[in-house]
């Protein structure tokens, strides 16, 4: 499902809908401050870096896991993912076996980051946190979890889209964000804006003003396989949370994409639907290309018809991560 358009449009050009939504926005903000109130909060004993957003939808918070994962394993860190599995089946706490589970009990993400680091999918995020503990995890790297009150977090960062940034600035449903945006920088120690030179000029221009000394910046960037996209016929799709960032990417190297496909976020993928999708391929004269997240959805009978074009995030200023996560130890 497509957000509503005045989501991202600037004050005074939304129309009546955000003051028409107004009261509802005000009773979801004092629902989720209830539930931050009475959570527990737990302290663990090893430290926990949160990587969320306050954003509804993608704004890159996988790439940003890898990342930080990648950083604690240069400091001699050992790091496990809890994740609360979106779209998975099972409970937790479970740890993800790339090799037994699928997307359907696990969810997407967790599937391609265990094969990363150890993940641990939990819907009770600090019964996952204790079961990495006593696996052997030196710290906890917990997916998204920003407005979830039941650990109490060493490290928060908070990672925008430049692209879109906050949109209106307001609350579900006035607005994209699942809380204030004053709230969601006080409750961060890091704000990662991921975008284009262009984007983030954009986005520094109309919100930096509100992230105080917290912003550091970076972009997600194709990852050399080796692969030669260059001249290659695609047709891509992607269920991720801005698919054009993914659609834009593929043609930044080199490929000529004859048609896409934009699916909601974390959408599964059936037999039917990608059966469709590959008569049409074959009408065009195209290879089917996605995400690695939406390549983690594939049946296995799809795995080896579908190329995959998988992104790194590379950071502007990556010292100002570096010496957070070296604090925490």
């Amino acid at each position: 499902m497509k957000p509503p358009l005045f989501w991202n449009m600037p004050p005074g050009q939304a129309g009546i809908w955000p003051a028409l939504m107004a009261p509802l926005s005000w009773l979801w903000k004092s629902v989720s401050a209830r539930r931050w109130a009475k959570g527990m909060h737990t302290r663990i004993s090893v430290p926990v870096v949160c990587v969320g957003n306050i954003n509804l939808g993608g704004t890159g918070k996988t790439p940003t896991v890898i990342e930080v994962v990648r950083q604690l394993s240069d400091i001699g860190k050992v790091a496990h993912v809890v994740s609360r599995g979106y779209g998975g089946a099972l409970q937790g706490p479970v740890r993800v076996d790339p090799g037994k589970h699928s997307a359907n009990e696990v969810g997407d993400e967790p599937l391609l980051l265990a094969a990363f680091t150890p993940c641990w999918i939990a819907k009770d995020r600090a019964a996952g946190a204790q079961a990495a503990v006593a696996a052997g995890a030196e710290v906890i790297v917990l997916d998204d979890g920003m407005q979830n009150p039941a650990l109490d977090k060493d490290l928060t960062i908070m990672v925008v889209d430049a692209q879109t940034g906050f949109g209106n600035g307001r609350v579900f449903p006035a607005g994209p964000l699942r809380q204030q945006i004053c709230e969601g920088v006080s409750r961060s120690d890091i704000i990662l804006t991921i975008g284009t030179t262009e984007a983030q000029e954009q986005f520094q221009s109309r919100w930096g003003g509100l992230l105080e000394d917290k912003s550091i910046s970076g972009a997600l960037v194709a990852l050399q396989t080796g692969m030669d996209w260059r001249g290659l016929r695609a047709l891509a799709f992607a269920g991720i949370g801005r698919p054009q960032k993914f659609f834009d990417t593929l043609r930044a190297q080199g490929a000529e994409i004859v048609g896409h496909h934009s699916f909601s976020d974390h959408q599964k993928l059936s037999n039917v639907l990608l059966t469709r999708l590959e008569k049409e391929a074959n009408t065009l004269g195209a290879q089917l290309v996605t995400t690695e997240k939406d390549a983690a959805r594939l049946p296995a009978s799809f795995q080896q018809k579908v190329l995959t074009l998988p992104v790194r995030l590379e950071l502007g200023n990556p010292e100002k991560l570096v010496e957070a996560l070296r604090k925490l130890f």
